[in-house]
């Protein structure tokens, strides 16, 4: 297998440990990332002076000379599949794509194919220079199979890195919509009595837990209160529906990406999300709100009505800002549009 070695020199006042100071001074046109170089330390891969160094930990001083070979990109073990796919944009370092509903992301024991990384494969092809010394599409988030909208993937290790930074950081723009159970109201005193549950101006409702998974479900997230992952969502009425309104059409944004983190929020506040069958069951509505066949339609909706709208990030290469939108897909649009069509 063929390999190149990238050599420099640690610059002054280097930080204490090995893999520390390689991340600050490796130069940029190498595409490693903190994830690779601490993986190609552990392999014996790096020289400091010409000793190979193995620990992570070990001191370095600055005028050291770092040699670290690194093997070309191997290939995947996953198996590309001609599967369509609705690319917003690609250029060579990433893709966004509108992923459909009812498409898994990554490969698993219970879905080893027809997975969006399959497909990534397929359409990639030769343009992957890898990711973690494999050719692969890098995955930096992830939405749920049963959820619509917007992803954006790595082809190189430098995306990848400066992707998965800026997800770390929360300085992603991630929009929402979603249809929910009931009227989420600053005003309403059940609702200002959930933990965890509170209002900013312009009444955007803020929802502040933390998150783990469940402790007997294991498909399940739970909200927690000490322990877990923080998680914080805000969320904003759209529309409502129904006379009374017993539906609303909600824009969610996340301050955090944890697993199914706007599903268990809405929830935790007693707003599920209509088709959610984890989460929201199938939740019966008040008689006379809406005219029964339109009524039947939300209780037979299908999946989740999530839909991720928009996506908005730095280009971690060019560093151009990006942003962009997709349409609601047409299950959830034609379900709303049956809803304002029933006063």
């Amino acid at each position: 297998m063929s390999h190149r070695t990238i050599t420099f020199i640690l610059a002054e006042s280097p930080p204490p440990r090995l893999d520390k100071a390689l991340a600050r001074d490796v130069p940029e046109d190498a595409a490693l990332s903190r994830t690779r170089l601490a993986r190609l330390i552990e392999q014996g891969a790096v020289r400091i002076d010409g000793q190979v160094v193995r620990d992570a930990r070990a001191q370095v001083a600055a005028g050291a000379q770092v040699d670290i070979g690194v093997e070309e990109a191997e290939e995947s073990h996953i198996l590309p599949e001609a599967i369509a796919l609705d690319i917003v944009h690609e250029d060579a370092d990433l893709v966004v794509l509108n992923k459909p509903a009812g498409m898994v992301v990554h490969p698993a024991p219970g879905t080893p194919s027809g997975t969006l990384v399959n497909a990534l494969m397929a359409h990639c092809g030769d343009d992957l220079s890898g990711v973690g010394g494999m050719k692969r599409p890098g995955i930096v988030h992830r939405i749920d199979k049963d959820t619509s909208g917007l992803l954006v993937v790595a082809k190189s290790d430098a995306a990848h890195h400066g992707l998965a930074a800026q997800f770390e950081k929360h300085t992603v723009e991630r929009y929402y919509q979603a249809l929910v159970y009931g009227v989420p109201l600053a005003g309403d005193p059940r609702l200002r009595g959930v933990r965890g549950v509170s209002f900013e101006p312009g009444d955007i409702l803020k929802l502040t837990t933390q998150l783990a998974r469940h402790r007997t479900d294991r498909q399940r997230q739970a909200v927690l209160f000490q322990g877990g992952r923080h998680a914080v969502t805000r969320a904003r009425r759209v529309e409502t529906y129904g006379n009374p309104p017993v539906l609303a059409l909600m824009e969610c944004w996340l301050e955090t990406g944890r697993t199914h983190q706007i599903r268990v929020h809405m929830t935790h506040a007693g707003h599920a999300l209509v088709g959610d069958p984890t989460y929201g069951g199938k939740r019966k509505l008040p008689k006379g709100a809406l005219p029964p066949p339109v009524a039947d339609a939300v209780r037979a909706f299908p999946r989740q009505a999530l839909h991720a709208a928009v996506l908005g990030f730095t280009h971690p290469v060019s560093g151009e800002a990006l942003r962009f939108e997709a349409p609601l897909p047409a299950d959830m649009a034609e379900l709303l549009d049956r809803l304002r069509t029933a006063g």
